[in-house]
């Protein structure tokens, strides 16, 4: 007898990662689950918490040119994910399959998935058309393996973007870049591809992470003695660079958790190696570390570090931070902020990251581990909020609770990916530029704690603000409705079952 095909989730779909990724299994997705468990590992616990990591894969298709992004799952979660994709700045159109329970367990899904990209492939306006499985797709196993690869001279790339099998929507940009460079190295192995619009007549560095728009052009001057010049940084913003991108001398893995790219970077037989050009250590060995990989001389290696350390240094210095600071984010740039902040003088004592710990991140973590810091991979929101109550820094930088939590302490917070990210880091450009903005938040401390001596006592949580009769918080009632919701939305979910 046939099994009765639906999936349990009273808790809902971001709450049944574990029923999610049985039905994969049993779909036929086991391979896909185990290959993303091999490059994302999650431990120590089992996932960050974080946003929809699916988010990380549709802003990378959204900020290619040329590209039409589609969505296949609930529509709640394309709802906030096109919610929030337009609120970074997104300006076109997400398409979007539905699916009903008839047509996710008949396999008329795919069909539909099928035929929106039939629909959609315009040559005169695409390049790619990029389709990504959210979590109940994926966990019914629908096989965007079996589209197209192209479709009138489009080309088709299907990824799945579960969240019970990619951990942060970092790692989602690595899904897509990865599943991108794939397709385009067995293009270049097939025959000619349409070339990059700016070529270097000079053996190419390729910067692997999303990086501030400054950065690159710093990167290629500091790559100029050698002989070398800054490839394309990948994530793309078009199709072609991909091309370009595989066409270097070496990868320089800015962000050290993209390994589905590096290992498509490595079938291409290109050397990767890890860390940024950041401060006058990282810049020296990263320096150092190019030259070795292209075989450059050590005098033309000597030369750039006699050109660019003295005047890295000289940024520093003038540009100098004095306080204790934490470090936390979900970016993967984490490590690189906490150096340029020791090497600006401050104290850094923790860096977390939600990313996992890579080969790649391996020679910051020991730089930042010399000097007495403890480097949390994976880290949770409890171990960076412990981390700002263990050492009550000057300053802490890091995601939006964790800010919210340090201010409701009077501790000056930043928050990293609006505050910190969006600031050059490397080289002269980025020497000094996280010091304006970290002195100046740190001066507001005095602020911070009048304010909480002016709001001293009207109560935190259900009692907060002024009352003539605090309110009682009551946990009893909520559990007793929490209960009664559970059990109306399995009764709910049985029906047809």
């Amino acid at each position: 007898m046939r099994s009765k095909d639906r999936l349990d989730l009273a808790d809902g779909a971001c709450a049944s990662g574990e029923t999610l990724a049985g039905a994969a299994r049993d779909a036929g997705k086991a391979g896909l689950l185990d290959r993303y468990a091999a490059d994302y590992p999650k431990g120590p616990h089992d996932q960050p918490q974080s946003m929809c990591p699916a988010f990380g894969s549709l802003r990378v298709g959204l900020r290619m040119r040329r590209t039409a992004t589609v969505l296949s799952g609930s529509a709640c979660c394309v709802y906030g994910l096109t919610f929030t994709s337009h609120f970074y700045g997104a300006k076109r159109s997400v398409g979007y399959v539905p699916f009903s329970s008839e047509t996710l367990v008949t396999g008329k899904l795919f069909e539909d998935i099928r035929d929106a990209v039939i629909s959609l492939a315009d040559p005169e306006l695409y390049d790619a058309i990029i389709v990504t499985n959210l979590c109940v797709p994926t966990a019914s196993g629908v096989p965007l393996q079996l589209l197209p690869d192209q479709v009138n001279g489009v080309r088709v790339v299907g990824i799945d973007v579960p969240g019970f099998g990619v951990p942060t929507h970092a790692e989602a940009k690595d899904v897509l870049a990865g599943a991108m460079l794939n397709y385009a190295l067995g293009e270049a192995a097939s025959g000619p591809v349409a070339a990059p619009r700016e070529r270097s007549d000079r053996p190419t560095v390729t910067l692997l992470g999303e990086m501030f728009p400054a950065d690159p052009p710093g990167v290629g001057q500091m790559l100029e003695p050698l002989g070398l010049a800054a490839g394309p940084v990948v994530p793309t913003r078009e199709w072609r660079e991909l091309y370009a991108a595989l066409d270097c001398a070496v990868v320089a893995a800015i962000h050290p958790f993209y390994t589905a790219s590096v290992r498509a970077f490595e079938a291409a037989g290109r050397p990767v190696i890890g860390s940024a050009p950041v401060g006058v250590d990282g810049t020296a060995a990263w320096l150092d570390a190019i030259g070795a990989a292209c075989g450059i001389a050590a005098d033309c290696v000597a030369a750039a570090k006699n050109r660019f350390l003295p005047a890295i240094a000289g940024a520093l210095a003038a540009s100098p931070v004095r306080g204790r600071i934490t470090v936390s984010g979900y970016e993967g740039s984490e490590l690189l902020v906490a150096r340029l902040l020791i090497e600006s003088g401050a104290d850094v004592p923790y860096v977390g990251t939600a990313c996992p710990r890579t080969r790649w991140s391996d020679p910051d973590r020991l730089w930042l581990e010399a000097r007495g810091v403890r480097v949390q991979f994976r880290a949770s929101l409890e171990q960076d909020i412990a981390a700002v109550e263990e050492f009550g820094p000057d300053l802490a930088i890091g995601t939006t609770p964790v800010v919210q939590h340090a201010k409701s302490r009077a501790i000056p917070a930043l928050y990293f990916t609006n505050l910190i990210s969006a600031r050059p880091l490397m080289g002269v450009a980025g020497a000094g530029s996280l010091a304006q903005v970290v002195n100046a938040a740190m001066a507001n401390r005095g602020r911070f704690a009048a304010m909480r001596e002016f709001f001293e006592g009207v109560g935190a949580g259900p009692s907060a603000g002024v009352w003539t009769d605090v309110p009682v918080d009551r946990p009893d009632f909520k559990a007793k409705f929490a209960a009664r919701r559970i059990a109306a939305a399995k009764a709910a979910e049985a029906v047809g079952s």
